[in-house]
């Protein structure tokens, strides 16, 4: 990859990939039996006791992760359900599958759904996975090890379309303050407050109001993103209300405003469906409204 990059290939083949994707106006779907459009990446199989360091045998010595496209225990798996591809996630090692071609400006959408099975170290906790969006760089730059620099779209039980900073990621959100235990939360009439690294508000908020379909049911999940700006929605719902998507380097922000699409795997069996992506012009009025209102 090195060598690729250094001779100037990769970033002309971005490039004319990134450009014809855009002249297109319609959706786009990203999934099909043999993963085409995705690569992945597994870290380490994590335990209970693990403190944000990279695990080490008996011996002391480092265990390396997983790395790239090394699909070990079958965590990523195509399967078929009534004749539409659907991938399944079986989170027992944590990591993603992303998206090979980067995207900007554009209106995701899928379904998601739970399956039965949790892995350590989330066995007793929710189940968990997430949308990570301007994905940029290389994975396990995260606490977790397993993730590439970029924004959240949270998926967990109870959660769908929270916010969480990965690495050194930031964006200003429609929300109230926190105070004490207690988390913010999004609201469309509140100010935008700063989440992320270097953030009074730390690099979490939560959704406005749980939108999740019933157990068993599958969800339909949203993502604008436009410039520096998106919206999540759950089940056609605005949860969150976000802006000035932006990473810390040396203390000072860098615009993240496009990148790779990484779906997680985080401890916890869930299935995707109907994953589709068009480019969007503009920000449409319905939502581009919700950065103006007070």
């Amino acid at each position: 990859m090195a060598k690729i990059i250094k001779n100037g290939f990769f970033p002309l083949l971005l490039f004319v990939l990134l450009s014809s994707w855009k002249e297109k106006d319609e959706w786009t779907s990203l999934l099909d039996e043999k993963l085409t459009n995705w690569e992945m990446y597994l870290s380490f199989s994590h335990t209970p006791d693990y403190q944000g360091k990279p695990p080490r045998d008996k011996n002391g010595a480092l265990i390396e992760p997983i790395g790239y496209n090394t699909n070990a225990k079958k965590v990523f798996s195509m399967i078929q359900e009534n004749g539409q591809p659907v991938l399944k996630i079986s989170g027992e090692i944590y990591g993603s599958v992303f998206t090979k071609q980067s995207y900007e400006n554009y209106h995701l959408k899928l379904k998601v759904k739970w399956g039965d099975k949790k892995y350590e170290p989330r066995t007793n906790k929710l189940k968990d996975s997430g949308i990570l969006y301007h994905s940029i760089g290389e994975s396990g730059v995260d606490y977790w090890r397993a993730w590439k620099l970029s924004q959240e779209f949270q998926i967990m039980e109870g959660h769908m379309g929270d916010y969480w900073s990965i690495a050194n990621s930031a964006i200003d959100i429609k929300a109230y303050l926190s105070e004490g235990v207690m988390s913010s939360v999004a609201c469309t009439t509140q100010p935008f407050l700063p989440f992320g690294r270097e953030t009074s508000q730390g690099g979490y908020c939560m959704r406005s109001e749980n939108h999740e379909s019933p157990a068993g049911e599958w969800t339909e999940l949203e993502l604008l993103c436009y410039q520096d700006k998106s919206v999540h929605l759950v089940n056609s719902q605005v949860v969150m209300v976000l802006q000035n998507s932006r990473y810390v380097e040396n203390g000072k922000d860098v615009p993240l405003t496009k990148g790779q699409i990484q779906l997680q795997s985080e401890a916890a069996e869930v299935y995707f469906k109907d994953v589709q992506i068009k480019p969007l012009k503009s920000l449409p009025s319905a939502y581009a409204v919700l950065f103006t209102a007070k």
